[in-house]
């Protein structure tokens, strides 16, 4: 796989607001464990490699535990998770997947539950926000670091 192109210099001034978008999200008194659990299960969905390798490290470096990372896909059969979480994860989910789930109200009631009126808008920009990074990591054919060991094992 050979990526297509660097977005970051063939639109510096959109991608420099992508990166505005995300210093706001990491600034909006969401927990960053919440957020990179966002991230990865929003990346799991739409099979971004490069962006599961690059969130599952920001994860684990957040104290996020291997057994959460692993557990994620699974999310609603473990109770790892809090309920703060799985409202999160619920949402992701239903945001990520809108064409076929039209952002359920029973997923939003959840939510509200959990989540200030400040806090959902945060969310749901941080939700938008990955689903974007996913769209141009894949677009673009972006290519995840692969350590030497590993890459000389698979060839």
């Amino acid at each position: 796989m050979k990526a297509r192109l660097n977005p970051a210099s063939a639109a510096p001034e959109a991608y420099r607001a992508m990166v505005a978008l995300e210093t706001a999200i990491k600034n909006s008194g969401l927990e960053p464990s919440l957020i990179e659990l966002v991230k990865m299960r929003a990346s799991q969905i739409n099979g971004c490699a490069f962006c599961l390798d690059m969130h599952s490290k920001d994860a684990r470096a957040h104290g996020e535990t291997e057994q959460r990372l692993y557990l994620l896909n699974a999310w609603r059969e473990s109770p790892v998770y809090t309920d703060r979480e799985r409202a999160a994860l619920g949402w992701t989910e239903a945001l990520t997947l809108v064409a076929e789930t039209h952002a359920p109200d029973a997923d939003y009631e959840v939510l509200t539950q959990q989540f200030s009126p400040a806090e959902q808008v945060n969310l749901t920009l941080l939700i938008g926000a990955i689903n974007t990074w996913n769209r141009i990591a894949i677009g673009f054919r972006l290519i995840h670091p692969v350590a030497a060991v590993a890459h000389a094992k698979a060839s």
